[in-house]
């Protein structure tokens, strides 16, 4: 398979609701959505070495999951045709997640999982007790995509974070063996709350311009920042138009956001400490790699509007080696020698 073959929306024919294809077996399920976290990750692949290899097909599984839905509710096109059709897709996900998890609690269901992503997920469901409340608010944020796609309060949007990025990490620590429902984990999930987050935050302030051209979404809350989405709009589109008030004024709310945002990541920045050996070095790298795009959109001015920040693959292989040397110090401590 070719990246191009295994994006999502290039397979709805083979696997989507109208197919009529065999469903996958278990062995064809763990090769594509392991294909697919591997082939296809914007800053860093959840696979890699510093996965411990027990997690690894969890981690595919999930990540597969996660892939799907935000490819069904982003891909399809901005129009109120598309959104519509969005719906429809995320509604038999929805379905297809129902049917997985009795599956998973019941395997004389008589009508057993056939997408790959949740034949896969069966398994991972099964060994990590994963809770399946995470999975449903990653669809309920997708959908809300198709209804609201301009947002006035920090708390409206904080509220949509809660469902579109929040679950990943919980996923993430129920993977690693912690439970949301046990008190003495609470700390834990709302430090994972905090930076998950304030890395959807950071995504948004980077994105500003890619979200408004090609999804036409804007997130940055209208009461927060005192600009108005026409006037964001007539910015974009003609940065020359754009007077230099205009741009201060488009500066100083981007770094306002940061300024709030940063702190979410501040909230969140001991969890690595506090977990296991196998998952800290992962979650570090998760949080770090946010806090770094959050400081390359400080880099440039804050001029998102007009100029997309990215990490340099120098930026991602310094995380990378600190990610390792974690990884390989706190190895050194859970197995001394001898």
């Amino acid at each position: 398979m070719t990246v191009t073959t295994l994006k999502p929306m290039n397979l709805l024919e083979e696997y989507g609701p109208d197919s009529a294809k065999p469903g996958a077996t278990q062995v064809e399920a763990r090769a594509y959505v392991t294909a697919l976290t591997t082939e296809h990750y914007e800053n860093f692949s959840v696979l890699s070495r510093l996965v411990p290899e027990r997690l690894r097909p969890d981690f595919a599984a999930v990540y597969a999951y996660c892939r799907w839905a935000d490819d069904l509710g982003d891909e399809t096109g901005c129009d109120d045709e598309a959104k519509q059709r969005s719906l429809e897709l995320l509604g038999w996900w929805r379905r297809e997640l129902d049917a997985c998890f009795r599956y998973a609690a019941d395997g004389d269901a008589a009508d057993p999982p056939r997408h790959p992503v949740f034949v896969a997920l069966v398994d991972s469901i099964r060994r990590r007790g994963l809770p399946k409340r995470p999975f449903e608010d990653l669809i309920t944020a997708f959908e809300q995509d198709q209804h609201i796609t301009r947002y006035r309060t920090w708390g409206q949007l904080i509220e949509y974070c809660a469902n579109s990025a929040n679950p990943v990490g919980r996923l993430v620590l129920a993977i690693g063996g912690y439970d949301m429902s046990n008190p003495a984990h609470s700390d834990l999930f709302r430090m994972s709350d905090a930076t998950c987050t304030a890395l959807q935050l950071t995504n948004f302030w980077q994105d500003v311009r890619r979200d408004l051209f090609e999804r036409d979404r804007i997130y940055l809350p209208a009461e927060e920042t005192g600009i108005a989405a026409d006037e964001l709009d007539q910015w974009a589109r003609d940065p020359r138009g754009a007077r230099p008030e205009d741009r201060v004024r488009y500066i100083k709310a981007i770094r306002h956001l940061c300024d709030r945002t940063e702190r979410l990541f501040e909230e969140g920045r001991e969890l690595p400490k506090t977990l296991d050996n196998e998952l800290s070095p992962v979650v570090w790298l998760f949080g770090a790699g946010g806090e770094a795009v959050l400081g390359s959109v400080l880099r440039i001015g804050c001029t998102t509007l007009w100029r997309r920040p990215r990490l340099t693959k120098l930026d991602q292989l310094r995380l990378l080696l600190a990610a390792s040397i974690r990884f390989r110090s706190q190895r050194a401590r859970r197995c001394p020698a001898t």
